[in-house]
């Protein structure tokens, strides 16, 4: 990678990285030159407001676009806005191994986000270009052109490709700056995931007011060029930090030393075990081609065989890494092994969260949105309660209960990371319970009013489903993104983010795909769960399958929790071991 002028190159035990500081005589930041971490963090966060800002302004309205603008059904747009938000979640997987592997993570946040700012650029002309307006006139429109079509969809998966590489990259990039080798820089890149998601939640909730009411009541073009104009500057501000940035050299493909291990473990399967895990192949602490060493661990004890040296007297040194790996490649590849029954336990997460952009928002169009004798609610805004209820209960876990916990627990974090996902998990089955409880009661009012519908009843009936699903991101999504950064193997991180935006779009694919199996079983018996609006669905019902599926699942995520064996990493100075998610204060 180019070094900055001025900039040092660093290469320690932990990773080869450059920043734009002298050293101590370990050959790590000084804490004096650690003021500018939170400096160019901020560079950093502006990019991601503008990216939520944008993500959100569309996310949350895009349901009510197709149905008001594309004159969908709510199945089929239901349907749409799940499958753009899985696609939007899952491409992050490409573009955090791209970043990890080849380009590094400021090259691709960089490209990716020029590529997200097409996509606005695009869908503001779909909007003002006469030839790719939904209609010829202005009105309301009753089948939008096809040529609007295409250009609409092909602008909003450029954004999908855009995020592909800026979320994973952004996150991690944003975490590189601080030190792990620095006990003080050390906590503060703990609270960096909290005021992140800060930064995240402001960006959100000015896309689901401000945004949004722009959207409902001057024009969606108008909003859209608001958008790409905000993307562009704060493109350039993040630009404009480069000098001060601190960059990490992309290491080549992370999934090629995993490969090598299972190999290895399978070409000597035959082998007896050593009688002491001393005996196993590792690196000496000095090598720099490695990073951190990981410590040994009795778990999936089946991988160790390809640490075992076949020939004792014979140079290892010589031996291909596809017959003999390490002990912390060994380790790196149970890493990821035991991360897939986490991954797995946090999907109905996932589709519980993807509610909050669909049907939730739909809710929100049924019911009386007046403020006063003139305001009307944009439906959208009402996802605003989620962000404010996201952003006080980060508040109050990093300034309040934290310091508590950390005291009464002796841990870093105040409790595990898992532990952290589990009570988020919790609070995201309640708010399906309180969801299916309003959404009956609408029911209700649309029975008893046929004509009327359920616009007597008002739109805050829906807060106390958002503000629950908004502490529940608080708890479980901030601690997916600590857990699969901190976990994965340190060449990985890109892709450890990615990993956590998997949760959320493998949750929006399982979610469709869950509606069309319901749509299809409920048929069959006579209605159907999902008509063709709302008050011919039973939501409610569809609800409460959701609290019961989370709910089954959070019995079994919770001994997977409980047994499961975070990252052994071997301390800077001396030759001993701390767990991951324990008090982690290095010698």
């Amino acid at each position: 990678m180019e070094i900055e002028k001025g900039a040092v190159a660093i290469e320690s035990d932990e990773e080869k990285w450059v920043c734009d500081s002298s050293l101590d005589h370990k050959g790590r930041v000084p804490l004096r030159a650690s003021t500018g971490v939170w400096k160019s963090s901020l560079f950093i966060i502006a990019i991601e407001f503008s990216e939520r800002l944008s993500y959100f302004g569309i996310a949350t309205s895009l349901i009510i676009y197709l149905t008001k603008v594309m004159h969908e059904d709510l199945k089929s747009a239901a349907k749409h806005v799940n499958y753009w938000a899985g696609v939007t979640t899952l491409i992050p997987l490409i573009g955090g191994f791209v970043a990890d592997a080849y380009l590094g993570r400021f090259s691709t946040v960089l490209f990716s986000s020029i590529v997200y700012l097409m996509g606005l650029i695009l869908l503001t002309m779909s909007r003002f270009v006469p030839s790719l307006k939904p209609c010829d006139g202005g009105g309301v429109c009753h089948e939008p052109r096809k040529v609007h079509e295409i250009v609409f969809f092909l602008a909003i998966y450029l954004i999908s490709v855009g995020t592909g590489g800026h979320k994973p990259s952004l996150e991690s990039f944003g975490a590189d700056q601080f030190d792990e080798s620095h006990p003080e820089e050390r906590k503060k890149k703990m609270s960096f995931f909290n005021w992140w998601n800060i930064g995240l939640c402001a960006g959100l909730l000015l896309g689901v007011t401000v945004i949004v009411y722009v959207q409902d009541h001057a024009s969606w073009g108008v909003a859209d060029m608001i958008l790409t104009t905000v993307m562009a500057i704060s493109l350039i501000i993040f630009v404009v930090g480069r000098p001060i940035y601190r960059y990490r050299k992309p290491t080549g493909s992370p999934l090629t030393p995993l490969l090598q291990v299972l190999v290895a473990a399978v070409a000597k399967r035959k082998l007896p075990y050593p009688s002491s895990p001393d005996e196993l192949h590792e690196v000496h602490k000095s090598h720099k081609t490695q990073g951190r060493l990981l410590c040994h661990t009795d778990n999936l004890k089946f991988l160790d065989k390809a640490a075992v040296i076949e020939e004792k007297g014979s140079s290892i040194e010589k031996q291909s890494p596809w017959r003999l790996s390490t002990v912390t490649r060994v380790e790196e590849m149970k890493l990821i092994l035991n991360m897939i029954p986490i991954w797995l336990g946090t999907l109905p997460f996932g589709i519980c969260v993807a509610q909050g952009s669909t049907f939730f928002i739909k809710q929100g169009t049924t019911l009386n949105r007046k403020i006063g004798n003139d305001f009307l609610l944009p439906p959208a805004s009402i996802f605003a309660l989620a962000a404010i209820a996201m952003i006080t209960s980060v508040t109050i876990y990093e300034k309040l209960l934290v310091p508590f916990l950390r005291k009464l627990t002796g841990n870093e974090r105040g409790i595990k990371i898992l532990q952290r996902i589990g009570i988020g998990m919790l609070f995201s089955i309640t708010a399906m319970i309180v969801a299916a409880l309003v959404e009956k009661k609408r029911l209700n009012v649309v029975s008893k009013n046929p004509k009327t519908g359920s616009s007597s009843m008002s739109v805050f009936w829906l807060a106390p489903q958002f503000i629950i699903i908004g502490v529940a991101d608080g708890f479980t999504l901030i601690g997916l993104q600590e857990y699969f950064y901190d976990q994965v193997p340190d060449s990985m991180r890109s892709l450890g983010i990615a990993f956590y935006l998997s949760v959320i779009g493998a949750g929006n694919f399982l979610s469709s795909l869950l509606i069309t199996v319901v749509d299809r079983i409920t048929e069959k018996s006579g209605q159907s769960w999902f008509g063709k609006d709302l008050n011919t669905s039973r939501l409610d019902n569809f609800y409460w399958l959701l609290a019961g599926i989370a709910a089954v699942n959070l019995c079994v995520y919770v001994p997977i929790a409980r047994r499961y064996s975070y990252k052994n990493v071997q301390s800077v100075a001396v030759a001993d071991c701390y767990e991951g998610d324990r008090d982690a204060s290095m010698a």
